[in-house]
C-alpha cells in the first residue's frame, strides 16, 4: 500500500491550476496597462513626413542687463537672509521684551533704540494693539523697522552707512465708504458689534438722531439700522473710523433718516434728505446711553422720605462717573450744593427754558456761574449725591419756571438749510440718499 504523501505537498499540488491562471492574469495585466505607455511614446515619436535634416542652425548673442540688487546695508553683503516679522505691542510689553520678539540682537541697534533721541517715541508711546514690523537678518541684526505712532504718522528707523537714522513719517491712508446694516436686539451698542460696526460710529448715530430718539427708553427689539460711515486703512488694516455719511434708523415703525453736509466754510451737520437740520435747539437725553429709573409723576412714593409726593423730573439710572451733557445751548445760572439735589446744576437757555441736572457725582473743571456752554458739552458726572438711593442723574425741563415732562415736551423746530446751500445740498443729498435706497433693498431681499 502507498505511503500517504505529505498534508503540505498534496495542498501545493492542488494549488498549481489556481497559480498558473493567476499568473495568466497577471501577464494580461500588465499588458493592458503598459498600452497608455505605448501611448506616450507614440507621442514623443516624430510625426509622418516630418523633416529632420538640413535645419538651419544659427547663433545668436546678445547683452542682457542684469539689474543692480537695491542697495542696502542689509546682510546682503554677508550672504545673509534677511526677514520681515510683524507684531502688535502687547499690553505687558517693555521695550526689551518687544525688540525680543521681533529678533532684533545687535548691540548697535539696541542701543540706538534704548537711547538715541530719534527712536524715543518708540519707548515713550508703546501702546497696546499698535502695529510694529522689523526686518532683520539671520545673526538678528536690524535692518529697517517700522512702528505705527497715531492712526497716520510712523516711526521710521533704517540702517545706513553711517549708523541708523530714525525719523517720523507721514502714512497714507486709503479712505473707503463702508456699508453696513444690523438690527437691535437689546441695545444699540449690541447690535452694532454684532455687524462689526465700531463703537466710534455707533456713539455718532445715538448722537445724529438723539433729538427724535431717545435710546435710553424708545428702542424696540427689531428695529434697523443703515448706515454708511468713512473708514481709512493701511495696508488694507482698519486704523480709523471717520463720520458717519448718511444713516436710517427705523424705530418702532417709523423711519428717520439723516445726512451729512459740509458746506463751503467748512461746517459740518446733519440734516433730513430733504435739508431740515436734526439739531434741535435740546436733546432728548442729557445721557449718551442708560435707562430711565424714574419717570416724570405728580404723585410718586419716594423710596427715602417714605411718602407720596410728586417727581417733576426724570431719573436716569447709570453708573458713578458717566458724562453729563448740556442738553442745549445756554449759561450757567447755579452750581453748587442744593438740598435734596445734592450736586446740582441749573442751565439758562432762550425762550425762558431752565433745565436742572441733580445728584452729580462732581462738575466738569470748567463750570462755574457764568459759564456759556453749547449742547453737547460735558457738565458733570453721574453721582448719587443729596437723596438718592443709588447713581442716577436727576433731570428736569422747565418752561417759565414749570416742570414738564423732559420725554415730552415739544422742542423747537429745526432751522433748514440755508437757501445759498439748496442746490449744492440737494445734489449731495441725492447720492446718499440713493446709496441708503441701495442698503435697504439689498436687505429687503435678503429676508424675503
Amino acid at each position: 500500500m502507498q505511503q500517504d504523501e505529505p498534508i503540505s505537498k498534496r495542498v501545493s499540488l492542488a494549488q498549481k491550476p489556481a497559480f498558473k491562471l493567476h499568473k495568466l492574469r497577471l501577464r494580461w495585466l500588465l499588458a493592458i496597462s503598459s498600452i497608455p505607455l505605448f501611448g506616450i511614446y507614440a507621442a514623443f515619436g516624430t510625426a509622418p513626413q516630418t523633416t529632420t535634416q538640413n535645419i538651419p542652425i544659427s547663433t545668436i548673442i546678445e547683452e542682457v542687463a542684469i539689474p543692480e540688487a537695491a542697495e542696502s546695508l542689509t546682510a546682503n553683503q554677508n550672504n545673509q537672509n534677511t526677514y520681515w516679522q510683524t507684531d502688535l505691542v502687547r499690553r505687558d510689553d517693555t521695550l526689551s521684551s518687544l525688540v525680543a520678539r521681533l529678533n532684533i540682537r545687535n548691540t548697535e541697534a539696541l542701543e540706538f533704540l534704548r537711547r538715541s533721541p530719534e527712536a524715543s517715541p518708540l519707548a515713550s508711546q508703546l501702546k497696546p494693539g499698535r502695529s510694529i514690523r522689523a526686518l532683520t537678518n539671520d545673526r538678528g541684526e536690524l535692518i529697517k523697522l517700522e512702528y505705527q505712532l497715531e492712526n497716520n504718522s510712523s516711526l521710521l528707523v533704517d540702517l545706513t552707512e553711517s549708523g541708523y537714522k530714525g525719523q517720523l513719517t507721514d502714512i497714507a491712508l486709503e479712505t473707503h465708504t463702508v456699508l453696513k446694516s444690523a438690527e437691535i436686539k437689546n441695545s444699540l451698542f449690541g447690535a452694532t458689534d454684532d455687524a462689526d460696526i465700531p463703537d466710534q460710529i455707533a456713539v455718532q448715530i445715538a448722537e445724529i438722531f438723539s433729538s427724535d430718539i431717545d435710546f435710553n427708553s424708545d428702542l424696540r427689539r427689531g428695529d434697523k439700522l443703515n448706515v454708511l460711515y468713512e473708514a481709512s486703512y493701511n495696508q488694507g488694516n482698519l486704523v480709523k473710523t471717520g463720520q458717519v455719511l448718511a444713516a436710517e434708523f427705523i424705530n418702532d415703525g417709523k423711519t428717520f433718516r439723516a445726512v451729512m453736509y459740509r458746506n463751503p466754510d467748512g461746517q459740518v451737520s446733519y440734516y433730513t434728505p430733504d435739508g431740515q437740520s436734526l439739531h434741535k435747539s435740546f436733546l432728548r437725553s442729557p445721557l449718551e446711553f442708560s435707562r430711565i429709573s424714574s419717570g416724570f409723576s405728580l404723585g410718586r412714593f419716594h423710596p427715602i422720605l417714605q411718602t407720596i409726593r410728586a417727581h417733576k423730573g426724570v431719573d436716569y439710572a447709570a453708573p458713578t462717573g458717566t458724562r453729563i451733557k448740556a442738553a442745549g445751548d445756554g449759561v450757567v445760572d447755579f452750581v453748587g450744593i442744593k438740598g435734596g439735589y445734592g450736586n446740582v446744576i441749573v442751565l439758562k437757555h432762550a425762550n425762558n427754558i431752565s433745565t436742572v441736572y441733580g445728584h452729580m457725582s462732581a462738575f466738569a473743571s470748567n463750570i462755574h456761574r457764568g459759564t456759556r456752554v453749547a449742547q453737547g458739552d460735558v457738565i458733570g458726572f453721574v453721582g448719587m449725591t443729596g437723596l438718592a438711593t443709588g447713581p442716577h442723574l436727576h433731570y428736569e425741563f422747565l418752561l417759565n419756571g414749570e416742570q414738564h415732562d423732559p420725554l415730552k415736551v415739544a422742542l423747537p423746530q429745526s432751522v433748514p438749510i440755508s437757501p445759498s446751500y439748496k442746490a449744492d445740498f440737494a445734489a449731495h443729498s441725492a447720492a446718499l440718499t440713493a446709496q441708503l435706497n441701495l442698503l435697504s433693498a439689498r436687505n429687503l431681499a435678503s429676508l424675503e
